[in-house]
C-alpha cells in the first residue's frame, strides 16, 4: 500500500527525525481530522469511520488509539497499529502530512506555491478528464471547456442535477480510468485505501493528480507510481485549524480560514 511505503520510507530515511515524536493533540471532525505532533508540525486528513462500529459490544474498540489513549501515542507505535477500525487510517494519514510537511519544506522538490493542480493543465486541447470525487470546483472548470468528463463518485447526489450527466458510479473506475487522458483523484482516496487499485487501472501516459487536504505527504512513493502533480496544504494557522476542525469544518473552510494550497511537481 502507498501509505504503508511511505511510511517505511520516512523510517529509512528519516528514522532520526521520526523516533521520538509523539501525538500531542488530536481533534476528530465530522468531515477533517487534525493532528498536533511533538515536533511543532501539523497535519490533517479527510475523517473516515465506522458507522456501526459500536452497536456490537465485542466490535467496541478499547485499544491504545482509542478515544482519551491517542495524545501521548508515539507515531512508531500508530503504524504498527493493524487495527481495521477506519479510524486508525485517518490518524496514520494526518500524522503523514504532519511529519511531512517539515520534510518538504526543507527538501528540493520543485514546489509551486499558491497553486492549484488545475491551474497547471492546459485544458485547451480537448482531453478526456476524470475526476475521482465531487471536486465541484474542478467539475464547474472542466464543464466550462470542450473536455470530455466523467466523475467518479460513490454518491450521486455529490453532483447537481447540471452536473450528473458526467457522473460515473464509482465502482466503474475501471471503464473510464483508462481512456484518460487527465485523472484528478482526491486524497481521501489515502485515507480508504482505494488509490493503488485506481492506479493499476491508468495507462503510463496519462497525467496523474492527486490534490485534496488529505494528500500532502511526501510525493516519493506517489511519483513511482507516476503521479504527475501532488497538490498539498500548508497549515498557516495551527489554532485556528482546530477551531475549523472541531466545529465541521471541511476542505473550502480550510482553505478560506487557515491553510493555503501549493503543488508538487514530479519531474
Amino acid at each position: 500500500m502507498i501509505l504503508d511505503q511511505t511510511f517505511e520510507l520516512l523510517k529509512t530515511k528519516y528514522k532520526d527525525e521520526i523516533k521520538d515524536i509523539f501525538i500531542s493533540d488530536v481533534r476528530v471532525g465530522v468531515f477533517l481530522t487534525a493532528i498536533k505532533l511533538s515536533n511543532g508540525s501539523f497535519g490533517v486528513a479527510s475523517t473516515n469511520v465506522d458507522s456501526h462500529s459500536n452497536c456490537y459490544k465485542k466490535k467496541r474498540d478499547f485499544d491504545d488509539f482509542s478515544p482519551a489513549k491517542i495524545k501521548g501515542q508515539y507515531v512508531l507505535n500508530l503504524f504498527n497499529n493493524s487495527s481495521e477500525f477506519k479510524i486508525i487510517n485517518t490518524l496514520k494519514v494526518a500524522v503523514l502530512n504532519a511529519m511531512s510537511s517539515l520534510l518538504i519544506s526543507n527538501s528540493n522538490y520543485k514546489i509551486i506555491e499558491n497553486a492549484d493542480p488545475i491551474d497547471l493543465i492546459d485544458l485547451t486541447p480537448q482531453k478526456t478528464i476524470t475526476i475521482v470525487g465531487a471536486f465541484q470546483s474542478y467539475i464547474k472548470k472542466i464543464a466550462a471547456t470542450k473536455n470530455n468528463l466523467y466523475v467518479l463518485e460513490l454518491d450521486e447526489n455529490a453532483l447537481n442535477e447540471e452536473q450528473k450527466k458526467y457522473y460515473v458510479p464509482a465502482d466503474e473506475f475501471s471503464k473510464v480510468l483508462p481512456i484518460s487522458d487527465v485523472v484528478i483523484i482526491t486524497g481521501l482516496t489515502l485515507v480508504n485505501n482505494t488509490l493503488d487499485n485506481l492506479l493499476k487501472s491508468i495507462l503510463p501516459h496519462t497525467k496523474v493528480i492527486i490534490t485534496g487536504p488529505s494528500s500532502s505527504i511526501i510525493p516519493d512513493v506517489l511519483f513511482r507510481y507516476n503521479v504527475k502533480i501532488v497538490g498539498s496544504t500548508r497549515i498557516k494557522d495551527p489554532d485556528l485549524l482546530f477551531t475549523v476542525v472541531s466545529e465541521a469544518g471541511t476542505g473550502f473552510h480550510l482553505f478560506k480560514y487557515c491553510a493555503e494550497k501549493f503543488s508538487i511537481i514530479n519531474e
